[in-house]
């Protein structure tokens, strides 16, 4: 008696027989269509409607469902390609905010730098151009630092100004840099006119940012609102016609005035000699000591 073969089975040999039908039935249907599409083409055609028509259903839902998956699919890939484009652009945007705050800032620069050089053509007795490093604010004192000194010509007593007006004059000038006192200073006096009538007034710095502006004759308050105090040249120190400051607020028989000069935003200041030679040794000695 012969062994059985390993791993063979009755469940094999049906499955195997039955192969074998499926497949001679299958063979035999499509010889059947086969000989129906041959001799009466009308009813195949007939026939495969009514198959396409059963599995209609079918497909369609297959479709559904694969359309759907697909949807699902793209729309997570656009989600995330959506959220990556957000962020690129939110860093794309950053990027221009900053070039333009940059772009800005130059301009501002730039148009300070021409109007100096427009006044500098024009002022005849001009030793130096510098810039505002720094400046008090909070102190009663009010100094600035400019980035000239001594190398550059410049020496104590000289008169400080910008594009917009009077800044001060140097109080301390090492080789590098110099130490101006601001007109809005307590120890700043300042002889001026109104622009307006040509009257006499005299300015002198509050020590807050501010300028007391007075007449020197005694009567009506001259001043108004918006009125521009300029230099008179009297004294020798400044010269005359330089923008001191814009009267904001009137007080008593005198005013309060800003300078136009404002040293928080000025960057380029000119340093200017005397109006007169002898004007800044006979300077108050008390401007000219040193600041603790």
């Amino acid at each position: 008696m012969a062994a059985p073969r390993p791993g063979w089975s009755r469940r094999a040999q049906y499955g195997l027989f039955f192969s074998f039908i499926a497949a001679i039935a299958g063979l035999a249907i499509g010889l059947i269509l086969l000989a129906i599409s041959i001799a009466a083409p009308q009813r195949f055609n007939d026939l495969r409607g009514l198959a396409l028509d059963a599995t209609s259903p079918i497909s369609g839902a297959l479709h559904e469902i694969t359309a759907t998956v697909s949807g699902l699919a793209s729309g997570a890939g656009d989600y995330w390609d959506a959220a990556g484009q957000n962020d690129r652009l939110k860093r794309e945007n950053a990027a221009l905010r900053r070039q333009m705050t940059e772009a800005r800032a130059i301009i501002l620069d730039n148009r300070e730098l021409r109007a100096t050089l427009r006044l500098r053509e024009k002022a005849p007795h001009v030793v130096a151009v510098g810039r505002i490093v720094s400046s008090s604010f909070e102190s009663p004192r009010r100094f600035a630092v400019l980035s000239a000194g001594t190398g550059d010509g410049i020496r104590e007593g000289m008169p400080v100004r910008s594009a917009d007006g009077l800044i001060g004059r140097i109080l301390h000038s090492g080789s590098m840099d110099s130490r101006v006192l601001l007109v809005s200073d307590r120890a700043s006096t300042v002889p001026a006119r109104l622009l307006k009538t040509g009257q006499a007034v005299l300015c002198q710095g509050r020590g807050d940012g501010t300028l007391d502006v007075k007449p020197l004759e005694v009567g009506r308050n001259p001043f108004k609102p918006g009125d521009i105090v300029i230099t008179s040249g009297v004294g020798g120190l400044y010269p005359p016609l330089v923008p001191i400051a814009r009267v904001v607020r009137l007080l008593g028989d005198g005013a309060i005035a800003v300078p136009l000069a404002n040293i928080g935003s000025t960057t380029v200041a000119m340093v200017e000699e005397p109006y007169e030679a002898a004007a800044a040794a006979n300077a108050p000695v008390s401007e000219q000591e040193p600041i603790p």
